[in-house]
C-alpha cells in the first residue's frame, strides 16, 4: 500500500544545501558535465529526484518536500539581479529585449501547434494540446495547474492537472540539460568571447577567479542590507500592484525594487562603498539561485512522467527539437551572432522548456566558464516575468475557447 512522507521546510532547505554540494562534487569529477555547462544544482537535483523515484517504485513510499521556504531564495536572487542592473544596461538592452519579446510570442504559438498536433495524433482532444504546449512548457508548473481545470471543463479530459504537471516536469528537466550544450556549440564554433571581458560577473564568480576572490564580513552585511531593503520594497510594490488589479509573481516587484534602489543609490551616494557588481553580491546571487533550483529539482515526482509513455516521449522530443533548432537558427542570428546572443540562447533554451530560474542557471554556468554578460541577466528576466504570462494567457484562452 502506498504511503506518503512530507519532509518539513527546515529539513528541505538543509537537503537543498546537500543536493547542491552533491552536484558541485559530481561536476568537478565528471568532465562531460563541465564540458556541456550543466549547472551544479541541476546535476545534484536530478540525482536526488531519481533516488526518490526509485524509492517510490520499490517501496510505494511517496516523498514530498515542504517548499515554503524555497521562494525566499527566489526573491533574494531576483532582488540581486535588480541591484546589479545599471541604467546603461537597461538602455543597451532595448533592442535584444524587443527581439526576445517577438521570439517568445512565436515560441508560444509554435509550442501549441506541436502540442495540438501531438494531442490529436495520440487520441487526445485538440484543446488538450495546450497542456502538451505552452501552458506546461514556457508557462511551467503554475500555468499548467492554473489552466488544467479550463481544459478539463472544455474537453471532459480526466486527469488534466496530472497531464500538465507531468509535461511541465519533463520540460524542466530538458530545459536544464539543453541550454549549456547549445551555448558551448555556439561559442566554440564561432570563437566568441565577451564584448567586455573585464566586466564584473553579476551571478557567480568566474571559475578561474573563485579562489582569489576576497569577501569580508562588511561587504556581506552591506549586500544583505540592500537585498533585504529591495525585498521589503518589493513586497510593498507587490501589494500595491495587487490592489490595482495587476497580478505578477512576487519576484517581479523585487526585481524592479532592486533596479530602483541600486540606481538611486548611485545618484544620491556615488562615493559610498560598492554593492552593485561586487563579488559578494555575485556569490549571494549564485547561492540563492542554486539552492532554489536544487530544491525545485529534487522535489520533482519523476514517476508521474512514466504514466504517459510513448505520447510524452514523442511530443517532448518534437518540442525539444523545435526549441533547439529555433534557438540555433532563429534566435542566435537575430540577436547578432555575438557572445551575448549565445548566452541568451542558453537562457532561452531553458526558459522555453522550463522556467526563468532554469534559464538563469544555464546562463550562469556558461558565463562562469566563458566570461560575463550582464545585459543578458537583465533582459531575459524582464521578458519571462512581464510578457510571457500575458501573451501565453491570450493564446491559451483562444485555443481553449475555439
Amino acid at each position: 500500500m502506498d504511503s506518503a512522507i512530507t519532509i518539513p521546510s527546515f529539513i528541505s532547505v538543509t537537503m537543498g544545501f546537500a543536493v547542491f554540494l552533491l552536484g558541485a562534487r559530481l561536476n568537478s569529477k565528471v568532465l562531460i558535465l563541465r564540458r556541456f555547462n550543466i549547472p551544479e544544482p541541476v546535476t545534484g537535483g536530478l540525482i536526488a529526484a531519481i533516488l526518490v523515484m526509485v524509492l517510490y517504485q520499490f517501496t510505494g513510499v511517496q516523498i514530498s518536500f515542504d517548499l515554503s521556504a524555497r521562494d525566499l531564495f527566489l526573491v533574494t536572487f531576483f532582488a540581486a539581479i535588480g541591484l546589479n542592473a545599471r541604467l546603461s544596461d537597461l538602455l543597451a538592452g532595448g533592442k535584444p529585449l524587443a527581439i526576445l519579446l517577438l521570439l517568445t510570442l512565436l515560441t508560444i504559438l509554435a509550442q501549441n501547434v506541436i502540442g495540438v498536433a501531438g494531442a490529436l495524433a495520440f487520441g487526445y482532444p485538440a484543446k488538450a494540446g495546450v497542456l502538451f504546449g505552452s501552458a506546461a512548457l514556457i508557462g511551467g508548473h503554475g500555468t499548467a495547474i492554473a489552466w488544467a481545470p479550463e481544459v478539463a471543463g472544455a474537453t471532459g479530459l480526466a486527469g488534466a492537472s496530472e497531464l500538465g504537471v507531468a509535461v511541465a516536469t519533463l520540460g524542466l528537466v530538458l530545459a536544464a540539460l539543453i541550454g549549456g550544450p547549445i551555448a558551448r556549440l555556439l561559442i566554440e564554433r564561432n570563437s566568441l568571447s565577451p564584448e567586455r571581458p573585464d566586466e564584473e560577473h553579476t551571478v557567480g564568480v568566474a571559475d578561474a577567479a573563485a579562489e582569489a576572490t576576497t569577501i569580508d564580513h562588511l561587504s556581506l552585511i552591506r549586500v544583505m542590507l540592500h537585498l533585504n531593503l529591495a525585498i521589503l520594497f518589493g513586497y510593498g510594490l507587490h501589494e500595491a500592484l495587487l490592489a490595482a488589479g495587476l497580478k505578477l509573481p512576487l519576484f517581479v516587484p523585487c526585481l524592479i525594487s532592486g533596479i530602483l534602489l541600486a540606481n538611486l543609490r548611485g545618484l544620491i551616494a556615488p562615493k559610498s562603498p560598492p554593492v552593485t557588481r561586487t563579488p559578494t553580491l555575485a556569490l549571494i546571487s549564485e547561492f540563492s539561485l542554486g539552492i532554489f533550483l536544487a530544491m525545485s529539482l529534487m522535489s520533482l515526482q519523476l514517476w508521474t512522467i512514466a504514466d504517459l509513455g510513448l505520447t510524452m516521449a514523442v511530443i517532448m522530443l518534437l518540442q525539444t527539437a523545435f526549441a533547439a533548432a529555433f534557438v540555433l537558427f532563429v534566435l542566435f542570428p537575430m540577436l547578432g551572432r555575438n557572445y551575448r546572443a549565445a548566452v541568451l540562447a542558453a537562457g532561452f533554451g531553458g526558459f522555453a522548456l522550463g522556467a526563468t530560474p532554469t534559464a538563469i542557471a544555464n546562463m550562469t554556468a556558461v558565463t562562469k566558464r566563458y566570461g560575463p554578460s550582464p545585459i543578458a541577466f537583465v533582459v531575459l528576466p524582464l521578458v519571462s516575468a512581464f510578457f510571457v504570462d500575458i501573451a501565453n494567457a491570450i493564446v491559451i484562452q483562444t485555443i481553449v475557447n475555439f
